[in-house]
């Protein structure tokens, strides 16, 4: 009888694609270290077995995240005025929303200096895609606009619909960050991970700031899509500007 001989790296690639098998998309994978000191073999062998893994798109990696099971990015198109949840539906994604905190409380400075209200509600939620955290967002709005509001609703419902007022537009800024250990608790991810920070003020068709919001979205699961009309004659992405 002929025996073929498994290479050890193969051994730890069925290993682990077996447990990848039970894992949601996004689950972060032990570190390579730690799959070293467990298989109790090189860092070499380690990285051999996930890329036969990535090679077969099962797992992908990112700086600052490492490994983590492949999945399909959640995306954000930003040539209109709406809510991500609603793009995800569109997609057949289930979109829910986790609230953490809400209080109607004084506004911090900059909050007040943006909406022009001494008084707000914040609301602080958790926004998950079939069940797997990808955003922590913030949203304050001036408290006389907010006040017939209840926790349910701003649970169940998209403050863009709550306020009752027709909305003419939004500014949105968007940078990269590292996640503090918060962050990172509730996104799922390791602390110091690269996130996107998005901030956005949203105006009234009188021109009126009624929500200020900022958000928090995994590096390694969310993609923002900007589409440009007429391309001017360069090559650098629209909108990009240098921070001091």
């Amino acid at each position: 009888m002929i025996q073929v001989r498994t290479i050890r790296y193969q051994e730890i690639a069925d290993e682990l694609r077996t447990r990848i098998v039970s894992s949601g998309p996004g689950t972060l994978l032990p570190s390579e270290s730690d799959l070293s000191h467990e298989f109790d073999v090189s860092r070499v062998t380690i990285r051999r077995a996930l890329d036969v893994l990535r090679d077969s798109g099962l797992v992908e990696s990112r700086q600052g995240f490492g490994w983590y099971v492949a999945l399909e990015p959640v995306r954000q198109h930003l040539d209109e005025l709406g809510t991500i949840e609603g793009q995800l539906a569109q997609r057949g994604v289930q979109a829910d929303r986790r609230v953490l905190e809400f209080s109607f409380e004084e506004a911090p400075a900059k909050v007040a200096e943006v909406l022009g209200a001494g008084q707000v509600l914040r609301v602080k939620r958790l926004n998950l895609a079939d069940g797997e955290p990808f955003a922590i967002v913030t949203v304050w709005c001036p408290a006389e606009l907010g006040q017939h509001l209840s926790r349910r609703d701003v649970e169940d419902r998209p403050f863009y619909e709550l306020l009752g007022r027709p909305l003419r537009g939004a500014t949105q800024t968007i940078g990269a960050d590292a996640a503090t250990d918060d962050e990172a608790r509730l996104l799922g991810v390791p602390p110091l991970s690269p996130v996107l920070r998005c901030d956005r003020v949203t105006t009234d068709t009188t021109g009126r700031r009624v929500l200020m919001s900022a958000h928090v979205f995994p590096a390694h699961r969310t993609e923002f899509v900007v589409e440009i009309p007429n391309a001017e004659a360069s090559i650098a992405p629209a909108g990009l500007r240098l921070v001091e």
